[in-house]
């Protein structure tokens, strides 16, 4: 009989978004039986203890390598990232390395792997704003330039990737290992009251936010490195909150900038509810039962999509169109008066009715198992 092939496959970690994709595809890996997998941590998140909790939420296995590579521009997380991995790759050099999403360690994870020959799998490829002043687009032109296995979340990134000169056979739509990881903690999710209790709401709040509440993240330059913009869109959302609650999540770089700016007292409102850094279970419960979403994460906008929840996106564009085209995804902008105006669509017509986007079923981790099976088993040909 044919023996079965092991493969040694790295898999690269960074951001909190980074381990919500992480914990289902190491998951699928694990269960298929064929790979031996290693976690390379590269250490570059503002709060160990948060990450901790994602690991344990999300039932992360430790890392088996942490480049602790700490926060900085995007120059120089790059920077570190490339010099630390290099040496771990070079060391032990697996037959794939797999990396996901746009933050700036998939693009150095990208860069390394490729001058050290080892085949590199784009989990998220194709995904594009047309917005080259975002570090991110910058990232994933230049990792899916550099990967040998293209994986996709929507059609329209087969597309992109087509247009861009990509081989038709190195692209795969999977689906979104996102959703994989939201529809499986559903159930662990921490009820919204319950957050926002341990996060100091008072019961009024707690009462008022039982009839409907907003859940709102902020954290793109565009929005907060400029304190003429950051204030214009704290004075909406403190006007939005005198009609409905709203639970906001403050990035560590939002709050410096706010405090720089001297913008805090904005942010006074009663019916607003500040609060660091949530866990996955803690966002999750949240966004389930929240009657709308302010965001410009590209992971919240995924999540209300696959959740049924509006999302309202302070951006201009967005590289998931999807969520616009068959979610309940809007663009509104930075501008005070559009935010404004879409919340009041949302509140006045409920919003976007959309749908679930096409295999955003919860099984796109296994789909990612069997393309890096398939692509390795003709490489070893």
């Amino acid at each position: 009989m044919p023996t079965t092939r092991t493969w040694r496959v790295a898999r690269l970690g960074a951001a909190r978004p980074i381990f919500v994709k992480i914990a289902p595809i190491m998951r699928a890996f694990r269960d298929d039986g064929r790979f031996r997998v290693r976690l390379i941590h590269t250490g570059q998140h503002y709060d160990i203890a948060m990450n901790e909790v994602f690991f344990q939420e999300l039932a992360i296995p430790a890392p088996n390598v942490n480049l602790e590579v700490g926060s900085g521009s995007n120059t120089e997380q790059t920077a570190r990232i490339m010099l630390g991995l290099e040496g771990v790759l070079a060391a032990d050099r697996p037959d794939m390395l797999i990396v996901v999403g746009d933050v700036n360690s998939t693009m150095a994870a990208a860069l390394v792997a490729a001058k050290l020959l080892i085949p590199v799998t784009h989990v998220e490829a194709g995904l594009r704003s047309g917005d080259r002043s975002m570090p991110e687009e910058i990232n994933r032109l230049v990792t899916d330039r550099l990967s040998d296995l293209l994986l996709t979340t929507e059609r329209e990134a087969a597309a992109n990737l087509l247009r861009e000169g990509v081989p038709a056979d190195r692209i795969a739509f999977v689906g979104n290992v996102m959703i994989d990881s939201l529809l499986a903690s559903l159930e662990r999710a921490r009820p919204a009251a319950e957050t926002m209790s341990v996060h100091g709401a008072s019961p009024d709040f707690v009462q008022a936010a039982a009839a409907g509440f907003g859940f709102v993240t902020l954290h793109r330059p565009s929005n907060v490195d400029d304190p003429k913009v950051l204030g214009g869109l704290l004075e909406v959302l403190a006007e939005i909150s005198c009609r409905i609650p709203l639970v906001f999540a403050v990035h560590p770089r939002t709050r410096a900038a706010i405090e720089a700016a001297g913008l805090g007292a904005w942010l006074d409102s009663a019916g607003i509810l500040v609060t660091p850094p949530l866990s996955y279970l803690q966002a999750a419960g949240l966004m389930r039962k929240a009657r709308l979403a302010i965001t410009d994460s590209g992971g919240v906008q995924e999540e209300t999509t696959a959740l049924g929840v509006p999302c309202i996106t302070v951006r201009d564009n967005t590289e998931r169109p999807i969520t616009i085209a068959d979610g309940t995804n809007m663009l509104a902008g930075n501008a005070p008066g559009r935010l404004r105006s879409a919340v009041e669509e949302v509140l006045t017509t409920g919003g976007k009715v959309g749908r679930v986007p096409e295999m955003w079923d919860g099984k796109a981790a296994q789909r990612i198992v069997h393309h890096v099976a398939a692509f390795l088993a003709d490489k070893s040909r």
